[in-house]
C-alpha cells in the first residue's frame, strides 16, 4: 500500500476547511409550499428562520438527494430549505416535514 503524500493530506485538509466555511453562508428555514411551478420549482412562504426571511416568498428547487430518491413535494407541504446569504430570494428544498 502506498502512503499518502504530504501534498495530498494538505489538499484534503484545505478542502475540508473550505467546505466548513461554505456551511456558514447558508441559512436553514422552514416553510410551506404555496405554488408548484414547472421544472420542479416551488414558491415557498417562510414560516421560521432568520428574522429577515420570515414571511418572505422564496423560489425553491429540490435538492439532489430528494430528486434521486424521488421524494414528492406537493402543494401545502411543510419543508425545510437552505438559503444562501448571497441570494435570499432562492432556496434549495432539503427535507419534507411529515
Amino acid at each position: 500500500m502506498r502512503k499518502a503524500s504530504k501534498e495530498a493530506l494538505f489538499f484534503f485538509a484545505k478542502n475540508t476547511l473550505e467546505d466548513m466555511a461554505d456551511k456558514q453562508d447558508i441559512f436553514e428555514v422552514e416553510g410551506e409550499v404555496l405554488e408548484v411551478l414547472p421544472n420542479m420549482m416551488f414558491r415557498v412562504m417562510v414560516k421560521s428562520g432568520p428574522e429577515d426571511l420570515v414571511g418572505r416568498m422564496l423560489l425553491c428547487t429540490l435538492a439532489g438527494k430528494m430528486r434521486m430518491y424521488r421524494i414528492r413535494v406537493l402543494l401545502g407541504d411543510m419543508i425545510k430549505a437552505e438559503v444562501s446569504k448571497y441570494d435570499m430570494s432562492r432556496g434549495r428544498i432539503t427535507f419534507r416535514v411529515k
